[in-house]
């Protein structure tokens, strides 16, 4: 079973697990909270960033959600753009999270 690391962002609005073969994204976050119409997940993996891909979230009545396959053990790198280009990047820092199988 894989296991994500995602308890340290919650107060930001950010949740992550996992969900069969999904990685579950759901965002409330400062984007969502400023009444934003649409948001995307900047996702990519490891210390460098690699396989980046965006992700079109759903709105939901917990904010935005999306799902992603699984990665490998691996660091999960999550940063959130609205359609007007701003973004939720953790104050510079990103969300990233440690996957484990």
């Amino acid at each position: 079973m894989l296991t994500i690391s995602s308890e340290k962002y919650r107060q930001n609005g950010v949740l992550v697990y996992s969900e069969a073969d999904k990685v579950k994204i759901i965002y409330d976050g400062l984007l969502a909270q400023s009444g934003a119409a649409q948001v995307y997940a900047h996702v990519g993996f490891g210390n460098n960033w690699t396989k980046t891909s965006d992700h079109k979230m759903k709105k939901t009545r917990k904010g935005f959600e999306t799902s992603l396959p699984t990665p490998d053990d691996a660091i999960l790198n999550i940063v959130f753009k609205d359609c007007a280009d701003h973004w939720d990047n953790n104050s510079g820092q990103n969300y990233s999270f440690v996957v484990t199988p």
